[in-house]
């Protein structure tokens, strides 16, 4: 009874390792097919453009307090013939001088086909937000001169649709440099009693 008994322990133990086998055989096959479609398509990261921003406040006071409030559109473009775009996550706000002077506005999720264009148009605001004192010299001096220099940002995560292929998520950091005539309102159009609209059209580096 004891020697059957070893037998079909042993029988158990070889039908687990065959199963593990061929799972581990599955995931590299899987593996190896997203590897070659990936190398094959070679996608390429999306392109962003910032269009415009439309400005309701931009104010600074002391001590080095700053007040926004602005909408920028800006559009991207899915340049893949063959791979869609999943965007779950995309935060847009503004810096100046890599110091963060609005709150994050969430882009709602969406998906992106093949040489589609989604254009996006948030809102980005900051009420009283503190800078540093040498920036607060450094745009108190551009407002003087006019044109501030700005740099719009979006920050979230995508994945890749090949087929019914879908990849992990990939972090995004989208960077739109926006110079933009505050002394000049006559350099944009007016929109309602006391905000301006700029046009822009400027190109964005994109780092996936």
């Amino acid at each position: 009874m004891s020697k059957d008994c070893g037998n079909h322990g042993g029988g158990k133990e070889a039908a687990v390792r065959r199963i593990l086998t061929a799972v581990i055989a599955f995931i590299i096959i899987v593996l190896i097919t997203i590897f070659l479609v990936w190398a094959i398509l070679r996608p390429t990261k999306p392109r962003f453009v910032l269009q415009d921003a439309t400005v309701f406040a931009f104010n600074l006071s002391q001590p080095h307090l700053l007040t926004t409030n602005f909408q920028i559109t800006f559009a991207s473009r899915n340049p893949n013939s063959k791979i869609g775009i999943y965007y779950d996550r995309l935060h847009v706000y503004a810096t100046y001088r890599n110091q963060q002077i609005t709150l994050r506005t969430a882009i709602p999720p969406t998906y992106q086909g093949h040489k589609e264009d989604n254009i996006w148009s948030p809102f980005v605001y900051g009420t009283a937000v503190p800078i540093a004192p040498y920036n607060s010299v450094a745009l108190g001096e551009e407002q003087g001169r006019g044109f501030v220099g700005l740099m719009i940002r979006a920050d979230g995560r995508v994945r890749w649709k090949v087929g019914t292929l879908i990849t992990g998520k990939y972090h995004i950091h989208v960077r739109c440099p926006a110079y933009i005539n505050l002394g000049n309102k006559a350099a944009g159009v007016i929109v309602g009693d006391n905000a301006v609209k700029y046009t822009l059209v400027t190109k964005c580096t994109v780092n996936v």
